[in-house]
């Protein structure tokens, strides 16, 4: 009897210790694989959707005269404001969420005009407000009561749905960030690489300086970046930086994001209300927020721009020209605001997209995440699933490098499967179960071994 238990003790060890191995080795596969592709959820700097807006779409197909907007909402999920019920039943079946609301975007879009047409107070913004239906008037503190009187007056002919909001600070442009560029107007920051195919240049903010402005990569005026060559402020806000070497270097496609690391840019695309974004600028760092409008509306002191991208992610004077970016797709350039990093504030931006159809230059993105592309141009469709996206070596960020961007994105696996961080687990079971199948092998032949010789002491006694 106890021999029976003995065997059935050693065979459930044995079963034990191979479950062990399968378990083991299925957690460093998953473990390696997870490396190689981490999941949406996981990544950093990465969005809350990926590729083409399904809410864009359903707009497009409904036109303005049914609808007032799409957002992103809690859930991820894209919501298109509609008129008509009818409207709204289109957009549920396509997989989205409805709002019905009462103003057009027809509508929003006339009372704007509205306000383009009134004279021109600097200290004032505005934008539309897609998840509340309404145009949002914002006024700073240079602000004089007799202008927020007027323009109240104004708000007032045009509806109930333009709403008047006073705020703390100023909105001014961000000139004084990714790498800074200096020059005698001031410091901004880089944005992000282009090139018209024959030189590359650095996209930037228009207000940072005018056609002509040397920028210098140093403090001393040692190292010479390059040229303005053009650049447009106000009305809109982005200019092109020529390198004066004619190329932007091996690591054009990483935009620095801060302590020493940096994050690839895999393609462009435009910004969605409600989407999370990260911005990146000399002065301040890396901040992230999201986008709370689309088509703003500054009346800065230097003069109006119009078109820009509302986020409420914090920026400080330097951070100018800085890059927006959120999945490793790019967004923006800093523009200017209101607020600093350590209370918050409102951050516009000057959209990619426009300003490269403007240029007629492309994006520069690595031939490995382009699929062998490496320049894009705001007509390609953003990657859903970027391939490198996250934080990479920021040896490649600073403007003009030419040293090797290096980073997970490389990794063999090989190097996955060696690396402790992924496969420890996995690799503490394997282990844990050899030593029992070893073990179990070990006390089966030692109790062969006395067995044997009881056997035979008593026999030949």
């Amino acid at each position: 009897m106890r021999h029976a238990r003995r065997r059935i003790v050693r065979r459930v060890t044995r079963l034990v210790a191979v479950g062990g191995l399968l378990l083991g080795g299925a957690m460093v596969a998953q473990a390696a694989m997870a490396s190689e592709t981490p999941p949406a959820a996981a990544r950093p700097f990465a969005s809350v959707t990926g590729g083409a807006d399904p809410g864009a779409a359903l707009v497009a197909r409904l036109g303005t005269a049914r609808t007032a907007g799409n957002w992103i909402g809690a859930d991820g999920r894209p919501v298109v404001a509609v008129t008509d019920e009818a409207a709204a039943r289109e957009v549920r079946r396509a997989g989205a969420a409805a709002k019905v609301v009462s103003h057009s975007m027809n509508e929003l879009k006339s009372a704007t005009a509205a306000l383009r047409a009134a004279p021109r107070v600097a200290g004032t913004a505005w934008a539309v407000d897609y998840r509340t239906n309404r145009v949002v008037v914002r006024a700073d503190s240079t602000v004089s009561a007799g202008d927020w009187s007027r323009m109240s007056h104004v708000a007032a002919r045009i509806g109930g749905f333009v709403r008047m909001e006073r705020m703390k600070g100023t909105f001014t442009t961000r000139l004084n960030g990714a790498q800074p560029i200096l020059s005698t107007g001031g410091r901004c920051s880089a944005g992000f690489n282009v090139t018209n195919g024959q030189s590359d240049f650095i996209l930037t903010a228009g207000h940072c300086g005018p056609a002509g402005s040397t920028w210098f990569a140093d403090n001393q005026g040692n190292q010479q970046l390059g040229r303005t060559v053009s650049s447009a402020f106000p009305g809109t806000d982005f200019s092109l930086v020529q390198y004066a070497s004619g190329k932007a270097g091996d690591g054009a496609d990483v935009v620095a994001i801060g302590g020493g690391n940096g994050v690839r840019i895999t393609g462009v695309a435009d910004a969605a209300v409600g989407q999370r974004v990260f911005r990146s600028g000399s002065t301040s760092g890396l901040h992230d927020g999201t986008v709370t409008a689309l088509n703003a509306t500054v009346n800065y002191p230097e003069g109006t721009v119009t078109g820009l991208v509302e986020t409420n992610v914090c920026a400080e004077p330097g951070d100018s020209g800085g890059p927006l970016f959120s999945d490793g797709i790019a967004l923006g350039v800093t523009s200017g605001g209101s607020g600093d990093c350590r209370t918050g504030g409102t951050t516009f931006f000057q959209p990619v997209t426009k300003a490269m159809a403007a240029l007629n230059v492309k994006l520069i993105v690595s031939a490995q995440n382009a699929g062998g592309a490496a320049r894009q141009g705001s007509s390609s469709p953003a990657p859903s699933a970027p391939a490198a996206q996250g934080a990479v070596a920021p040896n490649a960020a600073s403007p003009g490098s030419s040293a090797p961007v290096t980073g997970t994105a490389g990794q063999t696996l090989l190097a996955r499967l060696t690396d402790t961080r992924n496969v420890g687990p996995g690799l503490l079971v394997i282990a844990g179960s050899l030593i029992a199948l070893v073990a179990t092998r070990y006390i089966r032949a030692e109790q062969d071994r006395k067995a044997y010789q009881r056997y035979y002491s008593a026999t030949w006694g």
